[in-house]
């Protein structure tokens, strides 16, 4: 079933410690993630983009388990994933793979990409030597790579080609999602479109649910079925593709998507005004006022609540709030 979700994110915040002097001594904590919730349907691709240094990133990896959260809940399929056993967890981790950024640096240079993309169906003991050889080649092809790949060194591959050996190491177990954390952002723009239309392909064919993580609204706008807005931390803005697309509300995703470039030389670029505040200190009230141009009186001590504009779409921002 397709609105059937996958994984609810409830709340879920990451801290870390700020240590100083000889002995290491805690003097703060740096709120990478603060407090952060949303929901990927099954056979969608759920984009979440912002700025450098939103978190988007340590979302992703509290979401594999690389990274144990502060407080908060990642649900998959219902149960809480940190609430697990490491056997338990064992058991459940090939069900939600990562596509890396670089995906040369994710590759040992002495082993066959054949054997690397099959080593996790033979660790995690799902199929013999013989059926993992015929489930590699399969899934190359999937993946827009020939037979006579299987026994080439990650050298041998163009940018590309490494990107797609990546995705097939992610999906050769059958994973019921996959995390993309910026995995075209190394690539040239022609192999970045060859990359995006497989990763719909995929979606479109396979069912693949994918958690796509950019910071290219150009890619999200035409790749991804729901979207998520995220600063400094935290979500501001979420809605399906087009209505965010179409309708943007919150001040910061008007001004992420105002800051596109096009071709056309008389619209110019907007630059969003401001530095972003210090994750170690972030502001009291909405963490996006001292850069907004639409501020109110109480946007520096009063932090907005999610509300919910129309069917899916919720916005964090006083503008829009039903409680003040």
């Amino acid at each position: 079933m397709i609105n059937e979700p996958i994984i609810e994110v409830k709340h879920l915040k990451k801290h870390f410690p700020i240590r100083e002097g000889v002995f290491g001594q805690e003097t703060g904590k740096l709120y990478a993630v603060d407090g952060v919730s949303f929901t990927i349907r099954k056979g969608t691709i759920f984009g979440l983009v912002g700025e450098s240094g939103s978190g988007k990133t340590t979302v992703g990896r509290t979401l594999l388990g690389l990274y144990t959260p502060t407080a908060g809940e990642v649900l998959y399929q219902g149960t809480d994933l940190h609430s697990l056993s490491a056997s338990q967890l064992r058991a459940i981790r090939p069900k939600i793979q990562l596509v890396f950024q670089d995906p040369y640096s994710s590759l040992n240079p002495r082993i066959r990409i054949g054997e690397a993309i099959g080593e996790a169906l033979l660790a995690h003991k799902l199929c013999t030597k013989k059926e993992c050889y015929e489930k590699v080649i399969e899934i190359m092809e999937i993946c827009g790579l020939s037979r006579h790949h299987y026994s080439r060194f990650p050298h041998e591959f163009s940018g590309g080609q490494r990107q797609r050996i990546g995705i097939a190491r992610a999906l050769i177990l059958e994973p019921d999602l996959v995390i993309a954390d910026e995995p075209i952002s190394a690539l040239d723009v022609s192999i970045q479109a060859q990359i995006i239309n497989l990763l719909a392909d995929l979606r479109d064919d396979y069912q693949m649910t994918c958690l796509f993580i950019s910071h290219d609204l150009g890619v999200v706008e035409h790749l991804c079925d729901d979207v998520a807005v995220m600063y400094l931390g935290q979500i501001v803005e979420t809605a399906s593709r087009d209505t965010l697309f179409t309708q943007p509300l919150h001040p910061y995703t008007q001004a992420l998507l105002a800051s596109v470039p096009t071709l056309d030389t008389r619209m110019p670029v907007t630059v969003i005004s401001g530095q972003v505040p210090d994750p170690s200190a972030p502001p009291v009230g909405c963490r996006f006022a001292s850069r907004c141009p639409q501020k109110q009186p109480l946007c520096d001590n009063v932090p907005p609540v999610f509300t919910q504009v129309t069917s899916g779409h919720l916005v964090a921002c006083h503008l829009f709030s039903t409680d003040i």
